[in-house]
């Protein structure tokens, strides 16, 4: 390992800023550098060291620049002499030549050049005493190297110091490496302490063209040292590679043998093998054809599938090629966009009007029924009180009247009018079997009657303008329901698979409903469904459905139920919350015969009407339910006040009952429609047991009880006592029974001994068989058991 060499001190020259043997000319032209000190020896043997310090002192960095990329920025121009040539080409008369040999010839500006002038000034001060002897001393030791080894040193110096890696170590140039040594301890000690240094807080203004240099000299030195950098990455990979292949290729020497070594003791012939057996072999075999043969009948079945998928896909190509034009079929889907489109507008703009259309008929309806309602309950009240009067015998006038007030007298004529007048209608009729209080009184004044005609007509011109500027393809059912059916003849498979059945009812929704602002499902004359233009229209379109689809199952089918549930079932709705009077067997007769035609010979899908099935049949029982608790009222008066047929109280209770009666009649007319719990319940629990059964009991038994027991008896459905093993009858009979047979006992008391064959046929009728017999054989009735057997 080389020696460092002995640190000498040298005398720092006033002229630059990191040598002492030479003069440096001012920045500015014409001034002179300041003479330095005589040099004692003349140049050192060796005339290459002065040109290889002066290389050296080229690519030295000066003190407190920052390093790596910004390492040459703020380098100046300079004129430098050689360290270590003391007095080689200088001379003691400051504006003498400076040889080749022992100058750099550097850029410099008027920042550095001041700066390095005035450290210059401060080395001479201290170094001028021993500089000829130290110089003599250090250029006897030192071995400077060659130009080209030097500037490779710094290169490798500047690397190591950029990447903060090390600086190897090669035992085969150690006279190199002491000589790089010798050249870093040398820089180390030109470079000034740092109690020397002079700081600069801000720094001096520069010329454009200075900071333009300056710029294109840090990005070249930048250039230079990435390319010398990526350099070195190359070589040291290539280092690497090599070392990898020579590695690997070791390996496979070594495999190669081992391979050899077990191949060897594979088949070592020392080994013993099992006898071969030819029965396990043909066994191996034919297991192993088996699987084969498997395979390939599999893989045959898969081919004729593809062979089948293939003539199939072929097949339908050729169909799609020569179906019809596409244009056309373009052209019809594009059409049938356009008016459906159309129709929804048209429709949309339309149903305001409908609306209020059908809320004007219905609240014209709504009022009539409020009013036949209120008239009934005000004359049932003012009529009732003033019979409680005549019972309690109150005051009375002059000539032996009671005193009732204007108001009372005035309804009481009315009531006396109208029911002259249906009497008197009554026996032009023939009608001569007629009990008061069957009579609906429902009869409106002259008057009223003229307000409602009046009204009515004004809604029904408004209606018929609706539509009169649309036309028929818009607004009439036929021609839209033409449309659809073209659709469903030219591409059937487009047209369920838009589910067309299910928007028709839709489409077809305001119109059906303009068709019924007119209906009155209550009025005994009204038309029926199937007379209307919209359901004959439905009816042949599904009919032209199921002839060309040929299913049994077509969705068209279900058109009509969908439109009954949609529309005509809230309608029928409507009508018996608000209008339906229960009390009128002229209302309740038609409204069944239309519900028993919607409910029963149109449920072809139970599904699709199920839940407006159920609405319907909720508000019917609501509806059955408040007239029974709000009509119906049969009074008692003493028997000394109802003896008298002709008294005013016995002619109201007869009327009363009557009444009651009619109401259980027409609730019972809703078998078949109504589950017969429920029918039994209102009529016969809620209505029977509570309100007739007891005028029954305070009535006088004879001809008029039996009739109104066979009343009753008549309006009971007959399926109810179907049942031949019947030997009592429904339990919510008990009461009656029991009320037939004690008039039976008290009739065969008396002179009516005939009527009560009469009752033992009622209780025959009602499958009350076991008290029928009994009753015979108490009597001794033998003559009325034929009638028990008949049954």
């Amino acid at each position: 390992m080389a020696h460092r060499p002995k640190r000498t001190f040298r005398q720092r020259r006033a002229d630059s800023s990191d040598s002492d043997g030479a003069e440096e000319p001012s920045a500015e032209p014409g001034e002179q550098a300041a003479p330095g000190p005589a040099p004692e020896e003349g140049p050192p043997p060796g005339g290459g060291r002065a040109e290889a310090a002066e290389r050296a002192h080229r690519g030295r960095v000066p003190r407190g620049r920052g390093r790596g990329r910004g390492r040459g920025r703020g380098r100046s121009r300079v004129w430098a002499s050689s360290r270590r040539a003391t007095g080689a080409g200088l001379r003691a008369d400051g504006g003498s030549d400076v040889p080749d040999s022992g100058t750099v010839d550097l850029s410099t500006d008027e920042e550095n050049g001041t700066h390095h002038s005035s450290e210059s000034k401060d080395d001479q001060s201290s170094s001028s005493d021993t500089s000829s002897s130290l110089e003599e001393e250090f250029s006897s030791i030192v071995n400077i190297p060659d130009a080209a080894f030097i500037q490779a040193a710094r290169r490798k110096r500047e690397l190591a110091r950029a990447q903060e890696d090390y600086i190897s170590l090669d035992v085969k140039h150690t006279s190199t490496i002491s000589g790089m040594k010798k050249n870093s301890d040398e820089d180390s000690e030109s470079e000034p302490d740092d109690h020397e240094n002079r700081i600069l807080f801000t720094p001096k203004p520069q010329t454009l063209r200075q900071r333009m240099a300056e710029e294109t000299k840090t990005r070249n030195e930048e250039t230079s040292e990435e390319s010398q950098e990526d350099e070195n990455q190359d070589i040291w990979e290539e280092q690497q590679m090599r070392k990898a292949v020579k590695i690997t290729e070791g390996r496979d020497i070594d495999l190669s043998h081992s391979s050899e070594s077990q191949t060897v003791k594979k088949f070592d012939t020392s080994v013993s093998f099992p006898p071969v057996n030819l029965e396990i072999i043909k066994k191996q075999l034919n297991t192993r054809l088996t699987l084969l043969q498997d395979t390939h009948r599999s893989h045959l079945r898969e081919y004729e599938k593809y062979i089948q998928d293939v003539k199939s896909s072929k097949s339908t190509i050729q169909n799609l090629e020569n179906s019809s034009n596409q244009a056309l079929n373009f052209k019809f889907y594009k059409s049938m966009k356009i008016y459906v489109e159309n129709l929804i507008d048209c429709l949309n703009e339309k149903i305001i009007s409908i609306q209020e259309i059908e809320s004007s008929m219905h609240a014209l309806l709504l009022k009539q029924a409020m009013t036949f309602l209120k008239r009934r309950q005000d004359e049932l009240k003012h009529e009732s009180a003033y019979l409680q009067q005549l019972s309690r015998k109150a005051e009375t006038s002059t000539n032996g009247t009671l005193a009732i007030d204007e108001k009372t007298q005035q309804i009481l004529e009315e009531i006396a009018s109208r029911r002259a007048q249906r009497r008197q209608a009554r026996e032009l009729s023939g009608n001569c079997d007629h009990q008061e209080g069957t009579s609906s009184d429902d009869e409106l004044s002259s008057s009223d009657t003229i307000d409602f005609q009046k009204s009515q007509g004004d809604i029904l011109q408004v209606h018929k303008k609706i539509f009169e500027d649309v036309h028929d393809d818009f607004c009439n059912i036929q021609n839209i329901l033409l449309k659809f059916q073209q659709w469903r003849e030219k591409f059937p498979d487009s047209y369920y698979d838009a589910f067309i059945s299910l928007c028709i009812p839709k489409l077809l929704n305001p119109l059906i409903r303009v068709q019924l602002i007119d209906w009155n499902p209550l009025k005994f004359d009204s038309v029926g469904l199937k007379q209307f233009p919209w359901f004959t229209s439905i009816e042949e379109f599904m009919n032209s459905s199921v002839e060309h689809s040929k299913k049994e199952d077509s969705s068209d089918k279900k058109i009509l139920p969908i439109v009954i549930n949609k529309t005509i079932i809230p309608r029928l709705t409507d009508f018996v919350e608000f209008i339906w009077d229960p009390l009128s067997t002229s209302q309740t007769t038609s409204l069944i015969t239309h519900c028993r035609m919607i409910l029963e010979e149109h449920s072809t899908s139970e599904s699709e009407v199920s839940k407006g099935k159920q609405d319907l049949l909720k508000s019917i029982v609501s509806r059955i339910k408040k007239a029974i608790e709000d009509d119906v009222f049969i009074p008692l008066y003493p028997k000394s006040a109802v003896e008298n047929k002709t008294s005013p109280h016995s002619k109201f209770q007869e009327r009363q009952f009557w009444s009651g009666l009619k109401l259980f009649g027409n609730i019972l007319l809703w078998n078949g429609l109504l589950p017969d719990d429920t029918l039994q319940e209102l009529g016969l629990g809620k209505l029977l047991n509570r309100y007739l059964i007891i005028a029954l009991l305070n009535a006088i038994p004879g001809p008029d009880i039996v009739k109104k027991c066979n009343q009753i008896a008549a309006y009971l459905p007959e399926k109810w006592f179907e049942n031949s093993a019947m030997r009592t009858s429904i339990p919510q009979l008990e009461n009656f029974i029991q009320f037939l047979l004690q008039s039976a006992h008290k009739l065969s008391r008396s002179e009516f001994r005939d009527e009560v064959k009469e009752i033992i046929l009622i209780l025959v009728k009602v499958r009350a068989l076991n008290q029928a017999e009994s009753f015979i054989e108490e009597y001794h009735l033998d003559h009325l058991k034929s009638v028990i057997k008949e049954v």
